[in-house]
């Protein structure tokens, strides 16, 4: 069994119709070693480590992390509310690095918006007249705010609502009027910071669709920070997935997904089976734990020694009978979740430990699901297998 390691790279290549690389246009935002350091007394701490990267007029970037991954840090200072320790962050070619607390307050307002899970909408005020607060604030005069506002309105699907308080409005229409708050002021970049938690399941995914469809309504550039995979993965162009301070992998969504960079990101991104493994001197070949051996091919940056190989759940193919054409490993499945479309399994190997699988029901007959406690084979699909170094999850 051949297995394909991925190697990603944290520059994605921007191509025309046919495949050929464009001209990369300058980017909105540059940020270039950035470096945030909080001191307590003697105590300091590295919130962010060198981080470095572009995004482009139009873009929609979803920045996720677990908690203390630096992903609010590195919001906080692409929205002008704090400057880096060290290093360069140039806006619209502007570089504001070090800009004073009023000179970066001064750019908030021309060039920024921002979307709150609060929503922070002002609860005695009409929604015309919380759209208006931004404009209030730059001085436009009387009637231009009022028409930009109405126009922001109905940008959000809100024409009807201009009175309407608050407490008059779902919690959707709450969020489309800080949008509408957001993006009365024209900026060149609209920054949103876990948007969507507020809201309950159904009405959160309808509106995961309706932000992308602004987005490229308006062009206006998005950056999203969530802790919600799933959002990131279906709203964004670009993942930014961040660990400790640092970029750990910045792609698409399917690159990030299919060709995780290590195997910190394989881990968060998704659900992910490990097997441990060691690779034999040779560099061809993979000795698992339960003593088998698998050809592993070339293996670009894994060296001999401990090694993880990592497989998707919905990558394994279950079978009661062991297929002829592929390795397998036999097994028993301890437990099944029903999910709708699909079904998840738990399934022990001898010598390799647990497994989650995904099978999609749409394509099995009832006869075909398999119970708890009933013996299995697992075969690994080979180019959606991974090899890394045991050492790339820290």
């Amino acid at each position: 069994m051949k297995l394909a390691i991925a190697v990603a790279s944290n520059e994605v290549e921007k191509t025309d119709a046919v495949g050929q690389p464009l001209e990369k246009a300058t980017p909105l935002i540059q940020l270039e070693r950035i470096h945030k350091i909080y001191s307590s007394g003697d105590v300091e701490m590295h919130a962010l480590r060198g981080v470095s990267m572009n995004i482009y007029s139009g873009e929609f970037v979803a920045i996720m992390g677990t908690s203390g991954s630096g992903k609010s840090t590195m919001m906080n200072i692409l929205g002008c509310l704090d400057r880096p320790t060290r290093g360069s962050y140039l806006l619209d070619g502007e570089d504001i690095s070090q800009l004073e607390k009023d000179e970066r307050a001064d750019i908030r307002n021309r060039k920024i918006g921002f979307v709150f899970q609060g929503f922070n909408l002002l609860s005695r005020t009409s929604a015309l007249e919380n759209i208006e607060l931004p404009l209030l604030y730059a001085n436009v005069a009387t009637e231009e705010r009022h028409q930009r506002a109405i126009k922001a309105l109905q940008a959000v699907g809100l024409a009807g609502r201009e009175e309407s308080r608050p407490n008059q409005l779902s919690g959707g229409q709450q969020q489309r009027v800080a949008l509408a708050r957001a993006i009365v002021n024209r900026p060149s970049v609209l920054l949103l910071d876990e948007p969507l938690a507020a809201l309950d399941k159904k009405l959160r995914s309808a509106m995961q669709i309706e932000l992308q469809t602004l987005q490229r309504e308006l062009g206006i550039t998005f950056v999203l920070v969530t802790h919600d995979q799933e959002e990131a993965l279906s709203m964004a162009d670009i993942v930014c997935v961040m660990s400790a301070g640092r970029i750990r992998q910045l792609g698409s969504p399917q690159e990030v997904y299919d060709r995780p960079a290590d195997l910190f990101v394989a881990d968060f991104v998704g659900k992910t089976n490990r097997v441990k493994a060691t690779m034999e001197a040779d560099g061809a070949t993979l000795r698992l734990a339960d003593g088998s051996a698998i050809a592993a091919g070339i293996r670009a940056g894994v060296s001999a020694g401990e090694a993880i190989v990592a497989i998707r759940p919905e990558s394994i193919r279950l079978t009661r009978m062991q297929a002829p054409d592929i390795a397998s490993f036999k097994g028993t499945v301890t437990h099944r979740i029903f999910l709708g479309s699909s079904a998840e399994y738990a399934v022990t190997v001898p010598g390799l430990g647990d497994f989650l699988v995904t099978a999609d029901r749409r394509s099995m007959n009832e006869s075909d699901l398999v119970e708890p406690g009933e013996a299995v084979y697992l075969g690994f699909d080979p180019g959606a297998a991974h090899v890394f170094s045991a050492s790339s999850a820290a």
